[in-house]
């Protein structure tokens, strides 16, 4: 049987209301939740308790007291790992903007099309309007907007637009 994990006071009370205000102000809600947890455990929960009343399993309660127990507030740090790179660099980002600026209002069938057969890449349709968004363009009805004649011998009035529109 392992023994019940317990969790070490490394720091006051008030020092502890302290982190949790400072995480609360920094807009940091996982490390909240961890410092949350600690607390219930300093409050005199159980490991397994103190997950339960902050909405985690023990086993993860148990691997929160662990981290707390070795290196305190900055043990409970949530650490993402890196995650997957882009698929665009901030370089092919900049040059995908600038081709975008310089073509002018487009489709975003367009723009896969573009993605694809000169930067190598796919986006998922639910995920290339935020694509989009980050680089600065937005969506516009075709009626809006003064259309180059290729682009709207293209379209028809409802397939919405995309460019850099004022």
């Amino acid at each position: 049987m392992t023994p019940r994990p317990s969790i070490d006071r490394l720091l006051t009370a008030a020092e502890l209301d302290e982190a949790i205000a400072t995480a609360t102000r920094d807009g940091e809600a996982r490390l909240l939740q961890r410092l949350c947890f600690v607390k219930n455990c300093y409050a005199g929960d159980s490991a397994a308790e103190a997950a339960r009343r902050v909405g985690v399993s023990s086993s993860t309660g148990a691997r929160w007291a662990d981290r707390w127990n070795e290196a305190g507030v900055a043990g409970l740090r949530p650490d993402y790992g890196g995650g997957r790179p882009p698929k665009l660099d901030a370089g092919a980002r900049e040059r995908l903007r600038e081709r975008l600026r310089a073509e002018g209002p487009t489709t975003t069938a367009d723009v896969r099309a573009l993605l694809r057969e000169e930067f190598g890449v796919e986006y998922a349709p639910g995920y290339l309007p935020r694509l989009l968004r980050s680089l600065g363009l937005s969506y516009r009805d075709p009626a809006s907007v003064d259309l180059p004649a290729d682009l709207a011998g293209r379209i028809d009035g409802r397939t919405p637009v995309v460019g850099f529109f004022e």
